[in-house]
């Protein structure tokens, strides 16, 4: 792959010369950037107060709508994690917060997850901090049967993005763990209370009938649609994984990190994330110059985008073939 080649021979003050134009957030584009987000969510919201007088079909595609919002707000609190959205590191974590209560998210908990992944994506040694459960074909044909099937029950597409996914953001982020620092764990324990402070509010105002037809729908959309992007990050095929020794940060983020390249209007809803070959080589970049750093330099050229429909295909890799160096499904064990 000769693409693949010029990167990989580029000097690391290149790489530098290259990101540095594009790196660090512009406070006015990121104010203008949370307006345009959360301002039409509060409305939407208002919206389907009133819908519900009339009709759930009218609250339905609000709801969709709004969850679409709830994801480019997740844009947001993801880039006020990495210090790419605001330079003041204290207003960073304040939206951050703030967000991650709107879409039933630690902030610093999920950061610090989120922080090993960037570190470790595509390591083969160093799986199982921030990423999706993925075994090898020997490590998948080493286990007993029982636990084969439990791998093949996660790796189901209605258990992980129609159960798991909503389950992860309304359940699973409500607990600590033994392991969790102190910091963590405040964390988790400011957002449950954050919550909570807002939903008996909103309740209290429209009623918890209104709330739970609401909220529940918009969170249960919006984390399948946040859950399936960030699987196709680096589960896709033609993806790069590499034992420790031979892990390189710079090949894995621009040939183990997809660019999906989706209809404008899901481009915008989900805040340019489909550019995460280029967020992966550098997370200092905000969302809304990651577009522009990829068209304004040809080295990236080389990077072959997943067209929008060809991304569901995906969804049916489920292990790593080390010999052949990809992904496979369950179907490809017969010929592996």
């Amino acid at each position: 792959m000769s693409g693949q080649n010029t990167i990989n021979e580029s000097s690391e003050s290149k790489w530098v010369k290259i990101i540095a134009p594009y790196r660090n957030g512009d406070n006015l584009h990121s104010w203008w950037q949370i307006i345009n987000t959360f301002v039409p969510y509060v409305i939407l919201w208002v919206l389907m107060v009133i819908s519900l007088s009339y009709s759930y079909w009218i609250t339905l595609p609000l709801i969709l709508i709004s969850a679409g919002f709830l994801v480019r707000l997740f844009i947001i609190f993801h880039d006020c994690g990495h210090g790419s959205f605001f330079n003041s590191k204290r207003l960073s974590e304040v939206v951050g917060i703030i967000i991650g209560i709107l879409a039933f998210t630690p902030y610093h908990r999920w950061h610090h997850s989120h922080l090993i992944h960037h570190r470790t994506v595509g390591n083969l040694d160093k799986r199982g901090a921030g990423d999706v459960w993925t075994l090898t074909v020997d490590e998948y044909l080493a286990l007993p049967r029982r636990k084969q099937l439990a791998y093949r029950i996660f790796r189901n597409a209605f258990v992980m993005f129609g159960l798991g996914a909503g389950l992860l953001f309304l359940v699973g982020n409500r607990f600590t763990h033994k392991n969790f620092s102190r910091k963590e764990k405040l964390s988790v324990y400011l957002t449950n209370a954050g919550i909570a402070v807002l939903a008996t509010t909103l309740c209290l105002t429209i009623g918890w009938k209104a709330y739970l037809l609401i909220q529940l729908p918009v969170m249960y959309f919006a984390a399948i649609g946040g859950v399936y992007l960030f699987y196709l990050q680096h589960q896709f095929d033609g993806t790069h994984w590499y034992k420790d020794q031979e892990w390189d940060f710079k090949t894995v983020a621009l040939y183990g990190s997809s660019y999906y390249k989706l209809p404008k209007v899901l481009q915008w809803f989900s805040g340019n994330i489909g550019f995460h070959h280029i967020h992966h080589l550098s997370s200092k970049i905000p969302n809304y110059r990651l577009e522009k750093c990829h068209r304004e330099n040809e080295l990236f050229s080389s990077i072959k985008p997943i067209p929008f429909l060809q991304g569901f295909k995906s969804v049916h890799l489920k292990l790593w073939d080390s010999k052949a160096g990809r992904l496979v499904s369950f179907r490809n064990l017969k010929t592996v």
